[in-house]
This record gives C-alpha cells, sequence and structure tokens, in this order.
C-alpha cells in the first residue's frame, strides 16, 4: 500500500470519528460569529440616552443591583463608550450562575436583568466549548477534534495534490454541470483546499484554549524558550486593612483612571472576592479588539498598583509573545482584521462545517457503489461453473 492510500485511510477513518464533532464545533462558531452585532440589533436595552454628566460610580451601580439579585455575588461593573448602559455582571463558578443587570449610567434606572445561562448565544457557545455535556467531559472531546480536524486538512492537502498538470485544472473550481455525487465531490475537495489555510487558522487557534501542553508549547516557541506563566491575581496587603476613606477604593480608583484616560471605550471594574484579594480594572481604547486591553491590579487597601508575571496585564509592558499570546482570541474571531475579519472566518466556519457532511456523502456513495458491483460478481460464479461443468 503506498503511502497516499495509507493518508487516504486515515482521512476518511479520522473523518468520520470526528466529523459530527467538528460539524457541532464549526456550526456553532459559525452562529457565533456576530453575536455582538446581532445582540445590539435585538436588545434595546443595551443602549440609553448619552448625557453630559457624569456617570454614577461602581459602588452605587452595584448597590442598586444588588437589589435585583439579593444573595448573589457582584463580579465586576462593565462601563462602555458613551450611549451604552452599564452592566453589572453576577458570576458564580461554585453556584453555577450567570446574570447580567442593564442600567443607565446616569440614573441608575434599571433597564434589564438577564440570566446568560438562558441566552440563545450562551447555548451555542456552550456548544462550542463543550457539545453540551459538563465541561469536564466535553472540553477534551472538543480539543481532541480540533486536533484531528487541523490533521485532517493537512491529509486533505496531500490527497487533492494534482499528479500533473491537466489534473490540477480539475481541482480549483466546481464543475456545476456535472451530476449531483461529482458536484459533492467538488465542493469536498475544491472548498477544502481553499478554506485550507483559515481552516488551519480556526484550528490552531482553538489548541491554545484545548490543550495547556500546546499553549505552552506556544508560548516557549514565541518567546525564545521561556515558560508560559498561569493567570493569577496578586494579593492585597491584609496588613493595611482598616484605612479610613471618604468613598470606596474602587470608586477612587475608577475615577482616577477615568480622569487621566478620557478617550476610554470601556471600562471593567472588578470587585475583589476575599480581602486578600485586588482589585482588577480592565481598559481598552478600542472597541471589539481584546488584545489591546490593559489589567491593572491593585491592592484593595493600599490602591498601589500591582506587577504581574503573566501575559495578562498593561498591554504596553507586555513582551512579544505575551501579546501574541493575548491576539488568540481577536485571531480565531477575526476580529483583529475587522469587520471583513469576522466574515471571513464566517465564511471559513461555514465551509469548515460542510466538510464533515460531504465527505460522509462521498464514503457512503463509494460504499453503496461497491455493494452491487459484489453482487453481481457472485451471481455469475455460479454460472460459469454450470458451463464447465457442461
Amino acid at each position: 500500500m503506498t503511502a497516499k492510500k495509507v493518508i487516504g485511510k486515515l482521512h476518511l477513518w479520522l473523518g468520520l470519528a470526528s466529523g459530527l464533532i467538528v460539524f457541532v464545533v464549526a456550526l456553532t462558531g459559525c452562529l457565533y460569529a456576530f453575536q455582538a452585532e446581532i445582540q445590539d440589533a435585538t436588545q434595546p436595552y443595551r443602549f440609553v440616552q448619552a448625557e453630559n454628566r457624569p456617570t454614577l460610580p461602581p459602588s452605587k451601580l452595584r448597590e442598586i443591583a444588588d437589589t435585583q439579585l439579593p444573595g448573589k455575588h457582584a463580579h465586576s461593573v462593565n462601563y462602555a463608550e458613551p450611549g451604552r448602559s452599564v452592566a453589572v455582571i453576577y458570576y458564580s463558578l461554585s453556584d453555577t450562575y450567570y446574570y447580567g443587570v442593564y442600567l443607565n449610567p446616569y440614573t441608575g434606572k434599571v433597564l434589564s436583568v438577564i440570566n446568560y445561562n438562558k441566552t440563545f448565544f450562551r447555548w451555542v457557545l456552550n456548544g462550542h466549548y463543550y457539545l453540551w455535556l459538563p465541561p469536564t467531559i466535553g472540553q477534551p472531546i472538543v480539543a481532541t477534534a480540533t486536533l484531528v480536524f487541523v490533521l485532517m486538512l493537512v491529509s486533505g492537502l496531500v490527497l487533492w495534490w494534482p499528479k500533473n498538470r491537466n489534473a490540477a485544472k480539475q481541482r480549483f473550481s466546481v464543475n456545476w454541470s456535472a451530476r449531483w455525487r461529482r458536484v459533492n465531490y467538488d465542493l469536498h475537495n475544491v472548498f477544502g483546499f481553499y478554506v485550507l489555510i483559515v481552516g488551519l487558522v480556526l484550528g490552531l487557534t482553538g489548541l491554545v484554549w484545548g490543550f495547556q501542553w500546546f499553549a505552552k508549547t506556544v508560548y516557549w516557541s514565541t518567546s525564545g524558550g521561556k515558560a508560559l506563566a498561569m493567570y493569577a491575581e496578586p494579593l492585597s496587603d491584609t496588613t493595611r486593612m482598616g484605612i479610613q476613606r471618604n468613598q470606596p477604593a474602587t470608586d477612587l480608583l475608577w475615577r482616577r483612571l477615568v480622569k487621566q484616560e478620557p478617550t476610554l471605550k470601556s471600562v471593567e471594574v472588578h470587585f475583589p472576592e476575599t480581602k486578600a484579594g485586588s482589585i482588577l480594572i480592565s481598559t481598552n481604547t478600542l472597541n471589539d479588539n481584546t488584545s489591546r486591553t490593559d489589567f491593572r491590579f491593585y491592592d484593595q487597601h493600599t490602591l498601589a498598583e500591582q506587577t504581574v508575571t503573566h501575559p495578562y496585564g498593561r498591554y504596553d509592558r507586555a513582551s512579544t509573545a505575551d501579546k501574541i499570546a493575548r491576539l488568540n482570541y481577536d485571531i480565531h474571531t477575526g476580529a483583529v482584521w475587522g469587520l471583513p475579519g469576522k466574515l471571513l472566518m464566517f465564511f471559513a466556519s461555514l465551509i469548515c462545517a460542510s466538510l464533515p457532511v460531504t465527505g460522509t456523502i462521498i464514503w457512503w456513495g463509494r460504499r453503496s457503489k461497491a455493494k452491487p458491483a459484489r453482487s453481481k460478481v457472485s451471481k455469475r460464479k455460479p454460472a460459469i461453473k454450470a458451463v464447465v461443468q457442461e
């Protein structure tokens, strides 16, 4: 058996084994591509009339939102650009709740209370990450299928590669006038070739989240051999507790930051979970580009800014490897290239979702075609025997 036939067998059986998972992951990724734009178009509570007056501080907005969700812990207050509402986020991994209380940032009026766990796009995201299974089960399955998908793209290129120039002419276009089986064959091969590079980008960026060993390898390669530091919040100095102030620490830090950087598009104030926890304030001067977010950590008692060793600190202090690590989400979604990038990833995901379907049809067609041929031969054998006996 030649090497190409071995690759063909691997391509077939790996594809059949992972096809349904790849289909679900690619299709949910396609659905999620424009979730921000769709939500803005369908959820009016995300917008308010912009006013020429100060917005309410984090502690006040949290106090108002707490009345809507008693007993739940406010995780952060998320300010957006003028004309948008503020969202107070309530999140608990242990209690598995995830809510958002949307308020008018000028008046504190409650506009809506959303249980994110029951929204359509949360459902889509859970399918994309976990196949709607418990995370400890679904995540490894999705990660493994993503790795198989990357191997499938590479093996598909080997199988697609034409033997000569005449064969090459047929590999770059779909023969729409042919019979449907031939059209399906062309769709699988031609579209698979054209989506190859983008599909590899989608797959490899997905593997960064899927496997720690892969994320560490990428970081090691881009940093010149340095180890990837895991995300961890610095601790506050609990020996300095009890410092008297005329307003909460989160409000002081927020006011200072907004005054220093008036062009910020988003400001997220994260409340400390414990007395030893830090205050995290993340800011961005751009919309829909997470890689350039500044993550600032502060001691909740002294208000001193703290340094971190992992990639998620100040953007201007990040190394090249840190910036590459932070780009992963924006590359995966296409946001790094703006709207054209998101469109590219949308259509690429759609084509990736089609590949298991067209591939299965090819396999089933060949399987069905082979059965009558074998039965035909078996029926002729007795007839030949009869002639010989006569």
